[in-house]
């Protein structure tokens, strides 16, 4: 232990674990696609211009349940595992229930409407097995905490669930987008389950998301060799989906068991911090999740149908390169992420310093195609016409 119930080598140890089972099986998923024929058809919303095979999501699931049992078997960590909390085994059933409609999705393209079922059973598979919202905290005039029962909490449990699988979905439309975006929220919510083990000596509640996460983001780095442009392989929806689920998974159990109305209002930013971190790693996916809903609907058209105006599409049309759109979405959510966990790390004043200063680091690096474009400008060189020679 690194210091008083932080197994922080335990934790790295399950990251490195699912990152290197991931990277292998990623391969050989590969390999067997290619041989087979597998490969999916370039679609006029695509950003890729060669067939590339899917169906990395098997791969991302198995560097997942490898990385899980193996923290099961450590006791260091055996406190987040059955008999002392179900919430292990809630979501590794939950995430096998998301990439099996997954698979099935990329082989044969269900409807919306079907895959939009299957996402409301994983989640309820996921809170009738014990990975569930219990309190639930209203801000509102002097501060109350609902105790919610199994249909409010299912329901609670469903929705957030279901939107950050939307989210993540939405949001995988270029190489290495989706897996990057996983690994740096992944990355904020262990920050923050590791600071509540310090903190709390040890709390058990503080034992699953700190694994979730660990295995999400070792996941994810383990895909990323193989998805980053240009891509060798796509992890398909049943990857995507099972990135927003594992999220979901990490935030509920970080976040919905705590009952705030117990403490004081100086404390409850801090309170806050595992939703607010949350929030904040998933914000960008969510933001254009949500806009691209409200997008369709103004124009008549189903909230599911495809177009190309996501936050990555808009970031190529201002003229960043395809890497550099995908390294632009990675600043933005470490800045909101990393300025949401500094909340419960360092004094208030200093987070929204730093806030301040990544956010708006992020921003320029955003406008650097117009700066670009302004110099260019500039230094073009006129151009000089030669005399004719009289005839």
């Amino acid at each position: 232990m690194a210091g008083t119930g932080v197994p922080l080598r335990e934790l790295a140890l399950v990251l490195l674990v699912a990152a290197a089972l991931t990277y292998i099986f990623t391969g050989v998923v590969r390999w067997v696609l290619v041989r087979n024929g597998r490969v999916s058809e370039i679609r006029q919303r695509d950003s890729h211009s060669q067939p590339t095979p899917q169906l990395g999501g098997v791969a991302m699931f198995t560097g997942f349940a490898g990385a899980v049992f193996l923290a099961g078997q450590l006791p260091a960590l055996t406190r987040g595992f059955l008999p002392v909390t179900p919430e292990m085994n809630a979501v590794v059933w939950a995430a096998f229930a998301i990439v099996l409609v997954g698979v099935i999705d990329d082989l044969v393209e269900l409807s919306a409407g079907i895959k939009l079922v299957g996402q409301v059973v994983a989640a309820g598979i996921m809170s009738f097995l014990g990975l569930t919202w219990t309190l639930f905290f209203m801000p509102f005039g002097d501060g109350t905490t609902i105790v919610l029962d199994q249909i409010q909490s299912t329901l609670l449990t469903a929705f957030i669930t279901v939107l950050l699988i939307n989210a993540m979905n939405f949001v995988d439309g270029l190489d290495g987008l989706a897996a990057g975006l996983g690994m740096i929220a992944g990355l904020a919510i262990l920050i923050f389950s590791i600071t509540v083990l310090h903190d709390q000596g040890g709390a058990v509640s503080a034992y699953p998301p700190a694994v979730i996460s660990a295995a999400l983001v070792g996941m994810c780095a383990g895909f990323l060799p193989h998805n980053f442009e240009p891509s060798r392989i796509f992890m398909g929806d049943a990857g995507s989906m099972l990135i927003g689920l594992l999220l979901a998974a990490a935030s509920t159990s970080a976040s919905g068991k705590i009952n705030m109305s117990l403490y004081g209002g100086v404390d409850i930013v801090a309170l806050m911090s595992p939703f607010i971190v949350v929030l904040a790693a998933v914000f960008i996916p969510v933001l254009d999740l949500v806009w691209a809903v409200i997008r369709r609907v103004a124009a008549g058209r189903s909230p599911f149908s495809a177009d190309r105006l996501h936050i990555h599409h808009r970031l190529l049309s201002l003229g960043h390169t395809h890497r550099r759109t995908v390294l632009v979405l990675y600043v933005w959510v470490s800045a909101v992420a990393s300025s949401a966990v500094s909340l419960s790390i360092v004094p208030t004043k200093v987070a929204a310093v730093f806030s301040l200063f990544a956010l708006l680091g992020a921003f320029l690096i955003t406008l650097i195609p117009l700066r670009q474009g302004k110099l260019g400008r500039r230094k073009r060189p006129t151009q000089v016409v030669a005399e004719q020679p009289p005839r």
